[in-house]
C-alpha cells in the first residue's frame, strides 16, 4: 500500500486530506500523482467518475503553484457547472493547513458573467471552467490564460457529448505555449477524444489506465427484468416498493418520459422530482439540492440533465430505457457504488431489448442476471 507522503504530497496538504476521510490514495492517485509532481508533461488519465481523480490532478496543481506570481497559472475545464464548484470546493478544502495563500476561481453559465468577472479582479492562481462560460470571458478579454502551466480536461468525453467540441478546440488553440502541459481525464476514449490528443497533446504523453478490464466499477450488480409497456411503470413501482428507506436515480431517454414517469410515481405516493433538458437553472438547482439533502428519495432524470451529479450513497440506478449509447450506460450505472460501497443496475427491458443486453455485456465485460419480478 502506497501513502501520500511516499507519493511527493506535501504534510500540509495530507493532513487535510486526511480530515476529509481520504487516508489510502485511490489507484488513479497512486498512478498519476508522482508523474503530475514530478515531471513536465502531457498526461492521458482513462478513469471513470468517483475514482479519485479530482485529488489525482488537482493536489499537483496545487504543489505547482507560485504564490508569488500574481496570475492564472492552471485552468480545469469540467462539463457542468455542479462539477466546477465540487472541484473548486475541494481545491479549498485541499489547502486548509497550507501556508501559502493559493486562489482558486470557478466560472460557469448560469450566473451572472458579472459577478464573476468581477471575482477575477482579485488575484487568482486556479480557473476552475465550464467551456462555454470561459469563452465569453476571453471574447470579453476580461480573463486572461496565456501564462498558464497546467490546463486540465476533466471528464473530456463528456464535455464532448455535451457539444462543447468547438469551444474546447478554441480554447486549446488559445493556450498553446511551449510552458503549457495538458492533463485529459475521460472514462472513455472515443474518436473525437483521440483527435484532440492528436492535434494538441505530445505523443509521448504519459498515459495511465485504471481497471481496463472493467469499464464499469467493479461493485455494481448489474440485473436486468423482462417487462412490457404497458406493465414497465407497474414493474418499477414494485422494485421501488421492496426497497423502502433506499435511494436511487431513474433514467429515461427522453424529457417527456421523465415527466411522465415522475408524474405517475408522484400520484402513486412515492418522493421523486425530475431534472430535464428544458428547466431553468434555477429549478434544477432546487431538485438537486432536495434530492442532496433526502428530501427526495428518488430522482428521474435524462442522461445530459444528469451530467455532474455526484450524490453519496445511492443505492441503485433504474434504466427506464437502455441507453442508446454505450457511454452513457457507464456514466448511468457509476451514479451508484461510490467510494467502495455496492450498488445495483437494473434495466427493465422488453423482450426486443434482450440482445441489447448481450451487447452491452460484452463490450464493457461485465455480466447481468435476470431478476423475475
Amino acid at each position: 500500500m502506497s501513502t501520500f507522503s511516499a507519493l511527493g504530497i506535501n504534510k500540509d496538504y495530507i493532513k487535510s486530506i486526511k480530515e476529509l476521510g481520504i487516508s489510502t490514495p485511490s489507484e488513479i492517485q497512486e498512478k498519476a500523482i508522482p508523474v503530475l509532481l514530478n515531471t513536465k508533461t502531457d498526461f492521458i488519465g482513462l478513469a471513470q467518475t468517483g475514482t479519485g481523480k479530482t485529488a489525482a490532478f488537482g493536489l499537483p496543481i496545487l504543489h505547482h503553484i507560485d504564490d508569488k506570481k500574481d496570475e492564472i497559472q492552471a485552468l480545469i475545464l469540467s462539463p457542468t457547472r455542479e462539477l466546477v464548484q465540487q472541484i473548486k470546493k475541494q481545491l479549498f478544502k485541499f489547502t486548509k493547513y497550507v501556508d501559502t495563500k493559493i486562489f482558486v476561481e470557478a466560472v460557469y453559465g448560469g450566473e451572472k458573467i458579472d459577478r464573476q468577472i468581477n471575482n477575477l479582479k482579485r488575484t487568482t492562481h486556479v480557473v476552475v471552467a465550464t467551456p462555454g462560460r470561459l469563452i465569453d470571458l476571453i471574447e470579453r478579454g476580461e480573463i486572461d490564460i496565456k501564462n498558464i502551466k497546467n490546463l486540465v480536461l476533466d471528464e473530456a468525453d463528456e464535455m464532448l457529448s455535451m457539444g462543447f467540441k468547438q469551444d474546447l478546440n478554441r480554447i486549446l488553440k488559445y493556450t498553446t505555449s511551449e510552458e503549457r502541459n495538458t492533463w485529459l481525464f475521460s472514462a472513455t476514449m472515443p474518436e473525437e477524444i483521440q483527435k484532440i490528443i492528436k492535434t494538441y497533446m505530445d505523443p509521448n504523453a504519459s498515459r495511465v489506465e485504471i481497471n481496463r478490464n472493467s469499464l464499469v466499477n467493479e461493485n455494481i450488480r448489474h440485473q436486468f427484468t423482462r417487462t412490457t409497456i404497458k406493465g414497465k411503470t407497474a414493474a418499477i413501482i414494485t422494485f421501488l416498493e421492496t426497497r423502502q428507506t433506499q435511494r436511487g436515480i431513474i433514467f429515461c431517454r427522453t424529457k417527456a418520459g421523465a415527466q411522465s414517469l415522475n408524474a405517475q410515481l408522484l400520484e402513486e405516493g412515492f418522493s421523486t422530482g425530475a431534472l430535464e433538458g428544458d428547466m431553468q437553472q434555477r429549478d434544477r438547482e432546487k431538485v438537486m439540492r432536495a434530492f442532496k439533502n433526502e428530501s427526495i428519495q428518488y430522482l428521474i432524470s435524462t442522461d445530459v440533465s444528469a451530467r455532474g451529479i455526484d450524490v453519496r450513497d445511492l443505492n441503485f440506478v433504474i434504466h427506464h430505457q437502455l441507453p442508446e449509447q454505450l457511454e452513457y450506460y457507464t456514466h448511468r450505472s457509476g451514479r451508484t457504488a461510490r467510494a467502495g460501497k455496492t450498488g445495483i443496475s437494473i434495466a427493465f427491458v422488453l423482450p426486443s431489448e434482450i440482445e441489447r443486453i448481450h451487447e452491452i455485456q460484452k463490450e464493457l465485460n461485465i455480466k447481468f442476471t435476470e431478476v423475475k419480478n
